[in-house]
């Protein structure tokens, strides 16, 4: 009997010290595919961006290295290329899956046409804080009460002035006209963008904004203070004699490089040639009428993510880097005036007394409409104006006919 107890009692020991061994491989062998699993969802395969830019090619190879950067610390790779293809073909690539991940540098009013089209990808919370840019550039890639672009830099046009003939630049409209019979006062008259300024000044706009997008139905480009602007560019013309009705802007550009003119209206994109000319110049914005700061057009460079990229996340990570990275080296390299406000204030920007007079203009502008329907406004309001400007047409009914037009315009887009 003692003998069959001691046999029970060895198998018992033997069973229970397997079971514990089996447990104890079992445990570890558990523990090191979680560990396993663990790694592998941390660590994802290194995936290839496209960026396209709108961009010139020194901006472009800025872009291209602090893109690089970010590869380097992410194990991914950027292409950065030039391209200057239009909506179609962006739109063609990208639904063939041969498009970009992210567009960058594109204007920002072609915002509307993408979004329609469903090629925009919405900006997610955390790429950018609304509050560090300049409003008008949030609103400017804002479509529906949505974001659907990240603001890279803004321009708009403002006051050259020829400080050996105006010492000091005309602070209000009346200085202007005045200086103007002087010094002479051109630019690119017929140009609905340039022209536009002295419409809104009164009161005059394309589409209502109603504080939660742009009405396409309510066009003010006809309303009372529209046509007291038409009036006042029509006088430079026909009264005051400052330009002829025929004059286009390299007409306007030359008479001011060459010391003909005194004071000519126009954006960042001339400043490099008129240094390079020797011209002595100075920018200020635009003279006040009555007392309120002249609204110009703003255009502002974006940058997006396509809706159609296989690699949002990384694009949307890369796209935060080149917004927090690129706003200084392209001021320094393009003359691109800085979205963020903090750039504003950057002591290289804030000292660059000429273009800090374009950022200045571009607090108080008006970006370019950003709906399809803007594409109906051009070609009507520029002949309107060349009709006006011609004295060919009275202002009453060259400013109606212009807004019918360009409801018939709307009307043929649906």
């Amino acid at each position: 009997m003692k003998k069959y107890t001691k046999i029970i009692a060895l198998l018992t020991v033997m069973v229970f010290v397997l079971s514990a061994a089996l447990t104890g491989c079992g445990g570890s062998k558990t523990s090191e595919n979680t560990s396993s699993q663990g790694q592998t969802e941390q660590k994802k395969e290194p995936v290839e961006l496209v960026v396209w830019s709108h961009l010139t090619d020194p901006e472009i190879a800025k872009v291209q290295e602090i893109a690089n950067k970010w590869a380097e610390q992410t194990g991914n790779k950027v292409k950065v290329l030039a391209d200057q293809s239009d909506f179609q073909a962006f739109s063609t690539a990208a639904q063939s899956g041969k498009g970009p991940d992210i567009m960058f540098g594109l204007p920002h009013d072609n915002l509307g046409t993408f979004q329609k089209a469903g090629l925009l990808a919405e900006v997610p919370d955390g790429v950018i804080n609304k509050d560090d840019y300049v409003p008008m550039s949030i609103s400017a890639v804002s479509y529906d009460g949505k974001m659907y672009a990240v603001p890279i830099s803004m321009e708009t046009y403002a006051l050259f002035y020829n400080t050996e003939k105006v010492p000091t630049p005309p602070a209000t409209l009346d200085d202007l006209i005045k200086l103007g019979k002087e010094v002479g006062f051109q630019y690119d008259v017929n140009n609905f963008y340039f022209s536009f300024a002295f419409i809104s000044a009164y009161g005059g706009y394309v589409f209502k904004d109603t504080g939660g997008g742009l009405d396409p139905n309510d066009i003010g480009l006809n309303n009372d203070g529209a046509k007291k602007g038409l009036e006042l560019i029509k006088d430079f013309v026909t009264k005051y004699k400052f330009m002829p009705a025929d004059i286009n802007g390299d007409m306007a550009k030359g008479n001011f490089q060459s010391g003909k003119t005194g004071l000519y209206i126009s954006g960042p994109w001339d400043v490099d040639g008129f240094k390079k000319a020797n011209v002595p110049f100075k920018v200020a914005p635009l003279p006040q009428v009555d007392g309120k700061p002249m609204p110009s057009f703003a255009g502002v460079q974006a940058a997006f993510v396509s809706a159609n990229s296989k690699h949002q996340q990384e694009a949307w990570d890369l796209m935060k880097y080149l917004a927090e990275n690129t706003g200084l080296p392209l001021f320094e390299t393009g003359n691109r005036i800085p979205a963020l406000k903090s750039l504003l204030d950057n002591p290289e920007v804030k000292n660059n007394e000429i273009l800090n007079a374009f950022a200045e203009q571009a607090t108080h502008a008006i970006p370019m409409p950003n709906i399809p329907q803007m594409a109906a406004v051009w070609t009507p309001a520029g002949n309107a104006l060349q009709l006006i400007t011609s004295g060919k047409v009275p202002v009453d009914k060259a400013a109606d006919d212009m807004v019918n037009q360009i409801k018939q315009g709307i009307a043929t887009q649906q």
